[in-house]
């Protein structure tokens, strides 16, 4: 756990900010947020202009992001509060605490919003946890450092990564078995589905790598190696993944490499590789879809990209140590 001389006067600041007048929103405003690791906040940007128009105060070290959804409510993991806060956004604010989470790292909530499906990485455990009666309804033991968690859209499968079994773990939410362990590459982190459910997309930071798994027979059907111009293969350090909303291409955030990398998902091909800033991690598309947000924890910023252009247009700060940025998308 991280080490805060100020613990005492965040806390009393966070009381103050928790009880004041807050910003107000709707769902689906555009609106980008950004979990900032070391200042314990998440900042609110203006889905057009990107001008900072808000900053939530959290529990400590807030890390990913995930809306309800409706879109009325925003989930944070907070690993060193052992927490994940509820921040209601029309009020702006943190109105609910879910604690005795043990240090929860990447999560994801189900379709009808009543779950979150949580991996612990410290416990090797994959959590599943009512929302309503808060607390834990299902423990599983996973491989060592479970990180990324992704339940498809039926509810009825979770994928949950080990980092140090360099494994993927598919599991039945019926009946809390794990149905198959596919093994991918070097520590596997994130994740993204595609739209018809049959391939899922996995980074593996220390091959430089993205495994496609074949979902209907829990095999990998292909892999992706990125090997940017200029960089040592061990600084080429997937993590972040998206898959664009008209489903042509993957985003892929290269970590170390600073650069996200364009992939065609027909076929596989990386077309691009688009420079960003320091540690590049976190990635989101626009509601419009015409540009891509990407936080960089080693420079403190968010970098803006023109898909179309394939170039970063500037970076903005997104405080201490960047972590996941989610954009709040109109609700159907």
């Amino acid at each position: 756990m991280r080490f805060d001389p100020y613990k005492q006067v965040r806390l009393a600041l966070a009381a103050v900010l928790f009880t004041a007048s807050p910003m107000l929103w709707a769902a689906g405003t555009g609106n980008v947020y950004v979990s900032s690791e070391d200042d314990d906040v998440v900042s609110v940007f203006d889905g057009k202009s990107l001008d900072k128009i808000d900053t939530i105060a959290v529990s400590e070290r807030p890390r990913w992001l995930a809306f309800s959804p409706d879109h009325k409510k925003l989930y944070v993991a907070c690993g060193d509060d052992d927490s994940i806060d509820v921040i209601d956004i029309a009020e702006g604010k943190v109105t609910d605490r879910l604690t005795d989470i043990d240090d929860p790292e990447i999560f994801a909530i189900g379709p009808d919003g009543k779950r979150l499906y949580i991996s612990n990485e410290d416990d090797a455990q994959f959590t599943i946890y009512d929302i309503a009666a808060k607390k834990a309804v299902a423990q599983i033991d996973v491989g060592q450092e479970p990180e990324g968690v992704l339940v498809t859209p039926d509810g009825k499968t979770a994928y949950v990564t080990s980092e140090v079994a360099n494994m993927v773990h598919r599991v039945n939410l019926d009946s809390h078995e794990i149905e198959a362990n596919i093994v991918v590459g070097n520590r596997p982190r994130r994740f993204a589905l595609s739209a018809d459910g049959n391939t899922l997309w996995v980074t593996n930071e220390l091959s430089g790598s993205v495994s496609l798994i074949d979902t209907r027979s829990n095999q990998v059907s292909d892999t992706i190696e990125f090997k940017p111009q200029g960089f040592r293969p061990e600084d080429v350090t997937p993590v972040g993944i998206r898959l664009s909303d008209d489903g042509a291409h993957a985003f892929v955030t290269l970590g170390r490499a600073n650069h996200v990398a364009f992939v065609n998902t027909k076929t596989h091909a990386v077309e691009d590789y688009v420079l960003v800033g320091d540690r590049a991690w976190g990635i989101a598309q626009s509601r419009d879809g015409k540009q891509l947000y990407v936080t960089n924890g080693l420079s403190d910023d968010m970098s803006i990209v023109d898909i179309d252009k394939r170039k970063t247009l500037r970076s903005i700060s997104a405080g201490r140590v960047p972590h996941s940025v989610v954009v709040d998308t109109v609700v159907e």
